[in-house]
């Protein structure tokens, strides 16, 4: 879901853009950033002029194996993130010049950090763990998720394993952290069987439960910036893309009319981007605070 998501942010923040500029139909170009060689390819994240994601490429076996990859917005900027001792890798994020993802190492997944190049990788995996994953990364912090006693717990780092914070709060069973900004962090928790649309300011005892008492489906939020939430929020059986200010009572429903699915993924500037289901279809979507403002981005294309 991480990956989809960051490849979906991405494609936003461009069409966003667009969307901004002109208010007639914008002409638009693809890049390919397909390294040569390779078998396949993503792009999962963008940010400073660079592109983040994965590459598979033969690997020392004579196979093929993902590569956490970079680019700087041309093919032939390619480069292999993937660090040593590691067959295979992936960026899930990126932020302030640093890549974030896991590469395997031995038969464990270890959350890891670049600033862009290979030799550059910092292994985040807390003692202990089973398992860990980066999401994302801004000012020089790192969000995601360590598999601990069996559970999976958020995760925050400073650039360290030994800087490891455990986000988990007291009473769910998984949780885990997908989204950083300023002093936030925002996520989910599983508390009564569902996820819970969850934020936190850098400790386990910050957790604030976006999901009221007493809601059924699954609630998460994906990003936070300037002390808003974005995610979505199922309510009366739909997922409605959802706005918050800190609190659970603050929550703004972004879901424009005639949609029958909708959410917002990423949020930057008083402005929230994601997507809304219409006709069947998943459109680009817009908003500036409220379900009125909805811009469909979809209709720039």
């Amino acid at each position: 879901m991480n990956q989809i998501r960051s490849t979906i942010i991405a494609t936003l923040s461009v069409l966003a853009s667009v969307a901004l500029a002109s208010t007639a139909h914008a002409q638009w170009t693809v890049v390919n950033l397909h390294p040569a060689g390779a078998t396949s390819s993503s792009a999962n994240g963008v940010g400073g002029g660079q592109q983040a994601g994965d590459a598979r490429v033969v690997d020392p076996f004579g196979g093929y194996s993902d590569n956490a990859s970079l680019w700087s917005g041309s093919a032939a900027s390619w480069v292999n993130l993937n660090p040593a001792g590691a067959f295979i890798s992936h960026v899930f994020g990126m932020g302030g010049g640093q890549q974030v993802g896991s590469a395997r190492v031995g038969a464990a997944w270890h959350a890891g950090l670049w600033s862009g190049s290979a030799a550059s990788w910092v292994d985040l995996h807390p003692a202990g763990a089973d398992r860990s994953q980066a999401n994302g990364a801004s000012g020089g912090r790192q969000v995601g998720y360590a598999d601990v006693g069996g559970n999976t717990h958020a995760s925050l780092w400073n650039g360290t394993a030994a800087s490891w914070v455990d986000l988990h709060p007291a009473g769910a069973n998984q949780s885990n952290s997908v989204g950083l900004g300023g002093s936030q962090q925002v996520g989910w928790a599983v508390v009564g069987g569902y996820l819970h649309a969850s934020l936190w300011s850098g400790a386990a005892a910050s957790w604030v439960d976006l999901t009221p008492a007493g809601a059924t489906g699954d609630w998460i939020a994906f990003g936070v910036d300037g002390g808003q939430q974005v995610g979505r929020a199922v309510v009366g059986g739909v997922t409605r893309a959802s706005l918050w200010n800190g609190t659970a009572a603050s929550r703004v429903d972004l879901h424009p009319a005639g949609s029958t699915e909708s959410g917002a993924l990423g949020v930057g500037g008083g402005q929230q981007v994601g997507y809304a289901t219409v006709g069947g279809i998943n459109h680009a979507s817009l908003w500036s605070g409220t379900a009125a403002s909805w811009v469909d981005l979809h209709a720039f294309l």
